[in-house]
Order: structure tokens, then sequence, then C-alpha cells
């Protein structure tokens, strides 16, 4: 039976850690006792096996459990149950590392469009790509468009709405989407630019797949979704049934898990079919470190087997001084995603978006 082996970061007593391992092993396969398993074929096949405990000092401990790849059934959502289900309700284990199988890997797919496809869509060949935001959510979906057109001019590659935005009375999906990708092809036409509109969406599988259908109807063909909102196995559903259609994950839930940032953010969001990974950079309003940020991005561009790179995508209270420093920390395969610093410029939205779009080329040449 294959097996794939995952690590967690335990605090322990050192004479405790060995019992600890094992009873975790356990209860993340068969959830009873080693004495209850009676089955030869479950004792040697399902029954989950500590492969190594390191010491890493301080009462911290790094425990690898192997677990037969057989007990995911393939699926998103028990995936997240084997990996981590009832023993993430103790509040000192945390989820930090997996080392899949191929037939894992193979089939949950990865990106069906990662940074290839959407430079392909944005014409950013050789340069990062560059991304605003549609905020604050309360606007109607007239006022939405008017800064959708006026980003557009200034000739930025991608347009998402603020993941806040979902179907609420004040800005119908249906409506929003509408105005804001006339907004934005109508400038395209106009300015002979390729600004791809990313509109968010929300609600149970049936509504997701029903927004979807609207996304196609106005000529667009990428999509913001937040998997941890939606669902993991929503979001991989998605992915799976639309390949033509690029998805941005956004990162909204992400820290409730006592998931490493870049095993949730840039393995599993990747893996499940994200194209593109949104996540606080460093120094902005959230507080990852340099070192989790660098660890995010190698996470979602790495090489793994046949799956797709996927693009990192650093955000969060951004600002235009920082491009500089932005390019060189993550490269050209990045997006760099900056919203209220750019709309904070007001009657001076296209200026400034032209000044980013500019700059961001510059560095390329």
């Amino acid at each position: 039976m294959n097996r794939f082996v995952v690590t967690y970061r335990m605090r322990s007593e050192a004479r405790a850690i060995e019992a600890r391992a094992e009873a975790f092993a356990l209860e993340q396969s068969v959830e009873v006792p080693r004495a209850m398993v009676d089955d030869p074929r479950v004792r040697d096949d399902i029954v989950g096996r500590v492969e190594a405990i390191e010491d890493r000092g301080g009462g911290v401990f790094h425990v690898r459990i192997a677990l037969a790849e057989a007990t995911t059934g393939f699926e998103a959502g028990q995936l997240m149950n084997m990996l981590f289900g009832n023993s993430s309700i103790h509040d000192d284990v945390a989820l930090i590392d997996i080392a899949f199988t191929r037939a894992l890997v193979e089939a949950f797919g990865g990106p069906r469009q990662g940074i290839d496809g959407l430079r392909r869509r944005t014409g950013a060949a050789g340069r990062a790509m560059t991304c605003s935001a549609l905020k604050p959510q309360g606007l109607p979906p007239e006022a939405l468009a008017a800064l959708a057109a006026r980003l557009a001019q200034g000739g930025i590659d991608l347009i998402k709405d603020d993941h806040g935005l979902a179907d609420q009375a004040y800005s119908p999906f249906g409506a929003r989407v509408r105005a804001c990708a006339a907004a934005v092809h109508q400038a395209n036409r106009a300015g002979g630019g390729r600004t791809v509109y990313v509109p968010s969406l929300s609600g149970n599988l049936d509504q997701l797949r029903d927004q979807v259908s609207i996304v196609r109807q106005e000529g667009l063909d990428a999509v913001l979704v937040a998997p941890m909102v939606i669902g993991l196995p929503a979001f991989h559903a998605l992915a799976r049934a639309y390949p033509d259609i690029a998805f941005m994950a956004h990162p909204a839930l992400a820290g409730a898990q006592r998931i490493a940032p870049e095993l949730l953010l840039g393995t599993l969001f990747r893996l499940l079919g994200a194209d593109a990974v949104i996540f606080p950079n460093h120094g902005g309003r959230f507080g990852y470190s340099t070192e989790t940020c660098r660890r995010i991005a190698a996470a979602a561009r790495k090489p793994w087997d046949s799956v797709r790179a996927a693009v990192p995508v650093p955000a969060g209270g951004m600002s235009l001084e920082r491009v500089p420093e932005m390019l060189d920390f993550y490269g050209r395969d990045t997006i760099l995603l900056i919203g209220g610093a750019l709309l904070a410029a007001r009657e001076r939205l296209t200026e400034e978006t032209r000044a980013l779009v500019r700059r961001v080329a510059e560095s390329a040449s």
C-alpha cells in the first residue's frame, strides 16, 4: 500500500513524545487503539506509522507519520481530513509538510494555466504582472465599473474584485460582473490593452457554477476564489470542471488552520488548482516574515513532477514605493497586487496605474 508522509510540529515533554506520536498516528488513520485492530490488512496497510521523531529543542518535536494514500479517497475534503482532521483540535500541534505520492499529485492535478497561462492572457512576457482590486464593498456596480475602466486605461494586467464582494443587494454578482466586464472590454478596445477582469466567486457549489456561467457569458476567463471560505472540495471541483479558466486563490480564513502558510497557500492551494496564490507580503498589514513569504513563493513555483507552477501574488498594504524591493525579492514570475495605494490616487488613478505599469516594465529591460 503506497503511503504519503506528513510532518507535524508538536509540543511535548521528551519522555512522552513517542507515545504521543503513536497515538497521533492512530488518530489520523484508524481512530482506535492498536489493540483493537484485528484485521491484518488494516494493521499492515491502513494504520498510520511513525516514521521519525526529531527533537527541535525547547519542547518542540517534528513528527513524521506515513499514511496510506488510499485513505484519502483521492478527494480534497478527505485528504484534509486525513492530514489534520481530529488532530487539528490539539492546539499544540501544527501541520507543516507533506511528501505526496505521485498518484495523489496526478489525481489532484494542480493548476490548469499557471504562470505561462496567465502570461498569455495578459501579454506580460518577460516581466512581473500587475494587479489591483475593486473596493470598497458597498459601492454599486456602476461605481465599481468606473474604477475598473480607469485601472484598465492605465494598462494594469489584472483587476480583481475585492474578496468581500459577493452577491450583496448593493452590488449583485450578475450586475457587477456585466458592468465591470463591459468597462474593461471597452478600455481594452480603445487603448489596445489586454487587461483581465477577475470576478470574485462565492456561495455554495450550485451558486458558484451559476456564477461561472455568467463569467463565461461576459467573455471572461479568470476568477477569484477563497478556497477556505467556499471549501477545498468545491474549489477543486471548479478547477477540474473549468480547465480553461484561471483561478486566483485568496487567503481568507487560511490563518485559522494551524497549517504552515507555505504548505497551505503555496502547496495545497496549488495542488488543488490555484493558478495564482495571494498572500500577505512582509511589511504590510499582516505579520508574515520575509522568510515565510520567501517559502510561500518558492512552494508555489518549485519544480514538482508534472504540476504547473502557480504565480505568487504578494499583497496587503503594498505601496508603489515598494515595487523595486518586491521585484528584487520575488523576481519576474510574480504578480504585484497593489490595491488601496492605487485607489487612494482618486482622480489620478489612471496616471498612477500607468506609473506602476511603467515601473514594472522598466525593471525587466
